[in-house]
Parts: C-alpha cells; sequence; structure tokens
C-alpha cells in the first residue's frame, strides 16, 4: 500500500477512533492533515477573534518545512496510535 493509500486510509479512521482525542492532540492532526496534504501553511493569520482559526493556522505554522511525506507518516502513525 502506498504512503498516499495509507493516508487516506488513516483519514477515514480518523473519524472512527474509539474515543474522541483532547484539543492538543486534536490540533496535532489538523496540523499534520494539512502539512502532509498541503504542504507549508498558506493564507492570513485569522485575528484574535478567531481563537480556533488562529490555533489551527498555528499548530500548522509549527510544521512548516516538514515534507509532505514525513507529515502524512507522522499523520499514519498518530492515527494508528489513537485506534489503540
Amino acid at each position: 500500500m502506498s504512503l498516499q493509500d495509507q493516508f487516506t486510509q488513516a483519514q477515514a479512521d480518523s473519524k472512527n477512533l474509539p474515543e474522541r482525542p483532547d484539543n492538543m492532540t486534536l490540533l496535532k492532526i489538523y496540523a499534520l492533515f494539512k502539512q502532509g496534504s498541503s504542504g507549508d501553511v498558506t493564507g492570513e493569520r485569522p485575528g484574535f477573534t478567531d481563537m480556533v482559526g488562529r490555533a489551527k493556522y498555528d499548530a500548522w505554522d509549527q510544521l512548516k518545512g516538514t515534507s509532505q511525506e514525513d507529515a502524512m507518516q507522522q499523520y499514519i502513525d498518530l492515527i494508528e496510535e489513537l485506534k489503540g
């Protein structure tokens, strides 16, 4: 199975985890997914009134420079770990 196939499968698996991850883990999942699927962060950082958008942007921004393949693998590994 290719890395892209594993990434797609992990994305599907992420919707059926045994329990909802905490907010920090959810941010990490989001950031790794965005880095793996889109590469480095783009767009403007949301204003302070959009706390959720700002947290997501910052989490993704922390991965700047990580290759898409590396981010995909980290995403796959994290989802596997959360599946138990």
